[in-house]
């Protein structure tokens, strides 16, 4: 297979991590024969301080272009004023919407040789395998924004279509999984979420009758999310909620550095990024965990280039790694942690052994 994969490493850890990623797919390459170009862009405040904007044009037309995106992290203390007209968020969710990304998924399975970093207890963790469907383009983070002095708004918009959209995509994901779908919301108070539930139970029961739909509010979600984790599978739940309940899923995994995500549209090219931000405070230190990017690549060979069985060994040589207790320090006691490029470097080194793989060969 040929493909054109855009590299976009972004601020802070952002460029170790994604070279880790982009290393594991040069690999995958050299074993089964496909040819992946590369091409690096800016993007976040890297792009700011070059070029005055967190999205150039340059960056936009090279991800047009190409069969899928690889995006590290962005922003930072140098561009962290919230004030600031210009700033590295902006970037990435304008990249979302102008590449029509609509669908971010966002799965959670913790492994069980670091059930120990997390700190929920370790007999809540077996068997949990949760995949967060958050609607990506909607929502208050797109909506019309004000300030005065006195005060300020941000509004909450969302359409029949969006809704129907990212809800079809998570119900067909919970057919192919266990059959069950739960859709989170705030209908109690807001009439956003009353739209989201109600188109949300009228496609479930006309398009999909076989999957059982749960509606839960995200308040309750939050804390069911951390007490008993097992009892969910595919979870579908607007911009905002998802933003926030993912980032509290990663405490299940132990570590936001295992958490990879892919970010779906129309298109079969998608953008692929670790759930992590760009950890300014340990950046050019070599110490990342490239664990949930090297992961993110996994996505990005399954979903858009189709390659199952390669997305597979990827997965698998790091699980592998996972077993052999390599860990980095946001999973390691004091004093045992390994590199980034130690890390990665376990990974490559258990593709050439994946058991996966020699299906395939």
């Amino acid at each position: 297979m040929n493909a054109n994969i855009l590299v976009l490493p972004g601020d802070g850890i952002g460029p170790d991590v994604t070279a880790a990623a982009v290393s594991v797919l040069q690999r995958v390459a050299e074993r089964y024969g496909h040819d992946f170009r590369f091409e690096t862009q800016l993007i976040g405040g890297a792009a700011i301080d070059a070029t005055g904007t967190p999205l150039p044009d340059a960056t936009l037309h090279a991800a047009q272009r190409a069969d899928a995106v690889l995006l590290g992290a962005v922003g930072g203390p140098k561009w962290s004023d919230p004030n600031a007209k210009v700033r590295p968020e902006q970037g990435l969710l304008a990249i979302r919407r102008a590449l029509g990304l609509f669908s971010n998924l966002r799965p959670v399975k913790p492994h069980p040789a670091t059930l120990g970093a997390s700190p929920i207890k370790p007999h809540l963790l077996q068997g949990v395998d949760v995949l967060v469907v958050r609607e990506l383009t909607g929502g208050i983070y797109f909506g019309d924004k004000t300030r005065s002095e006195d005060d300020a708004t941000d509004l909450c918009r969302y359409s029949v279509t969006e809704v129907e959209r990212v809800v079809r995509h998570a119900a067909a994901l919970a057919r192919a999984r266990s059959g069950k779908l739960t859709s989170v919301d705030k209908a109690n108070v807001l009439e956003t979420s009353r739209l989201w539930r109600d188109v949300t139970t009228r496609v479930m029961h006309d398009e999909f009758p076989d999957v059982r739909l749960e509606h839960q509010l995200v308040d309750s979600m939050a804390m069911h999310l951390l007490a008993r984790p097992r009892d969910y599978d595919v979870i579908v739940t607007e911009n905002m909620f998802g933003d926030i309940l993912t980032d509290e899923a990663s405490m299940l995994a132990g570590s936001l550095g295992l958490l990879p995500s892919a970010s779906l549209g129309a298109r079969k090219a998608g953008l692929y990024e670790p759930i992590h931000g760009s950890a300014p405070d340990i950046a050019g230190r070599g110490i990342a965990n490239p664990y949930a990017t090297i992961l993110s690549a996994a996505l990005l060979l399954r979903h858009s280039l189709g390659l199952e069985t390669e997305a597979r060994c990827v997965e698998q040589a790091v699980s592998d790694a996972l077993d052999d207790g390599v860990f980095t320090a946001d999973l390691a006691p004091a004093g045992t942690a390994v590199g980034t490029q130690t890390a990665t470097a376990a990974v490559l080194e258990r593709l050439q052994d994946c058991r996966v793989c020699e299906l395939r060969d």
